[in-house]
């Protein structure tokens, strides 16, 4: 399928021209598609690696309650964790990965009355069991791994659908635009060399014309 144009030594040229903006544009789409799959990538590995961790964590911390649920009354169990002590602050912000904006979250503890880091454990030791305070420190732990999971996961399914939008646009580039400009300008070649060799006929005729009539 070719372009329809008037073939023309002007829209020859134009096309030649649109010609190398389509080549230059489509290597350096597949360069930024390169460039995403790499980065891509390095993210699902991280996100993996990191999920299995954090998955792991978790189910320790499930365990360690489980066992304290057994051996504290569920009263003093409810009244132990019912006022949380210590805050988070989660910032939100986004950074530039090859045009696309992926978020960057970032925590640190609030600080208490005296400006030390508040301690997570909300209770007194006194009559709480062992379990409960490791599952509370492992949540603790954890938590800005699933912050970090949750910028990862977001990540890649920006990254994802930017990936899929290049891939299409390179395609069109690579199998559509580009075969389709090639083909319109040797269209636009063969008919500018048939109007010169046409043109360089009638000249020879016209010229044969003037000479017999002499």
């Amino acid at each position: 399928m070719e372009i329809r144009v008037n073939p023309t030594r002007m829209e020859f040229n134009r096309l030649k021209t649109r010609l190398k903006m389509a080549q230059r544009g489509h290597k350096l789409l597949k360069d930024k598609r390169d460039e995403l799959m790499r980065v891509f990538l390095e993210l699902v590995r991280e996100n993996k690696d990191l999920r299995t961790r954090v998955e792991a964590e978790l189910s320790r911390s499930f365990a360690n309650f489980l066992l304290a649920s057994a051996v504290m009354s569920g009263e003093t169990l409810e009244e132990a964790i019912m006022y949380p002590k210590a805050a988070v602050k989660v910032d939100v912000e986004t950074k530039n990965v090859m045009s696309v904006h992926v978020p960057k979250i970032t925590s640190a503890a609030k600080e208490g009355t005296e400006g030390e880091e508040e301690d997570a454990t909300p209770y007194g030791f006194a009559n709480t069991s062992g379990e409960l305070d490791t599952s509370i420190a492992t949540l603790a732990e954890v938590l800005p791994h699933l912050l970090r999971l949750a910028e990862l996961e977001k990540s890649v399914g920006l990254l994802a659908d930017e990936i899929d939008k290049t891939r299409r646009r390179v395609n069109a580039l690579e199998h559509v635009l580009i075969p389709q400009l090639h083909q319109t300008i040797k269209y636009i070649s063969m008919k500018l060399d048939e109007n010169e060799r046409a043109g360089l006929t009638r000249l020879m005729k016209i010229k044969d014309i003037v000479r017999g009539e002499d």
